[in-house]
């Protein structure tokens, strides 16, 4: 399991995800989850992935390589794509490509290829998009009305997003919010765990302007932890005791 949120915002767009696979007393499988393509000027592509580790990473090496699509004389990669929504349908692509492939035997197996994806970034020309890239292939784009997106374990980490993220939120605040929400999920499931992979780009820079690991023994997220944990148990005591029925009546 894993935890990924990607935020595409008025100022720009912040993604962030865990590296954890695999959880318990005797194993701990840590695999990077958060991929980026990038021409300063040109392009700036950032994708993460949830699921089927077999079929994500197959999903990025073909995207990364490049392959033929209907109606295209050369292999097309993220290095290629033409914009954003081009990049989400060849991802969907390979995720077909995957399935049709791969997809009875492993059945047979009881293995299903489910998988989650984020995409965001920007080409030259277009507009910042992020998109959710579902199992089928089939994707849908972020609005200003819905500004982020999860995938993976993502009950625990969503009432602070809901609450909170706007898309006229600052990228400053936004980062904080994310790493808000991961440490929700890194305290109630051990599935998710660092380190943590942090992208953010500034609308129309065409460049990753943040590009972080973060480990659990970060300052910085450590003392979001503390403030947030302080934060929360402050808030509870002010929360005046329910009324009392002699008192409503």
């Amino acid at each position: 399991m894993t935890y990924c949120v990607g935020m595409a915002l008025k100022d720009g767009l912040v993604m962030v995800s865990d590296s954890r696979t695999n959880a318990g007393v005797d194993q701990i499988s840590v695999f990077r989850k958060l991929t980026t393509w990038e021409v300063p000027g040109e392009r700036v592509i950032s994708l993460c992935t949830a699921g089927n580790l077999a079929v994500t990473q197959a999903v990025v090496d073909m995207v990364s390589k490049g392959f033929m699509l209907e109606d295209e004389e050369e292999p097309v990669s993220m290095m290629t794509v033409s914009g954003m929504r081009d990049a989400a349908r060849l991802v969907g692509k390979a995720v077909r490509q995957i399935e049709a492939q791969d997809g009875e035997v492993l059945r047979q197996q009881g293995v299903e290829l489910n998988s989650a994806i984020l995409l965001g970034g920007q080409v030259k020309g277009g507009r910042m998009s992020l998109f959710q890239i579902y199992s089928a292939g089939n994707f849908i784009e972020s609005t200003e009305q819905t500004p982020f997106f999860q995938i993976g374990e993502t009950k625990y980490g969503k009432p602070i997003l809901d609450r909170v993220v706007t898309y006229d939120l600052g990228l400053e605040d936004a980062v904080k919010l994310a790493l808000i929400s991961m440490d929700s999920t890194l305290r109630s499931n051990i599935s998710v765990g660092p380190p943590l992979d942090l992208v953010t780009v500034k609308r129309g820079d065409l460049e990753i302007d943040t590009r972080k690991v973060i480990e659990e023994d970060d300052p910085y997220f450590k003392e979001i932890q503390k403030r947030w944990g302080h934060a929360l148990r402050s808030a509870f005591k002010r929360i005046p005791p329910m009324p009392s029925a002699k008192d409503i009546t």
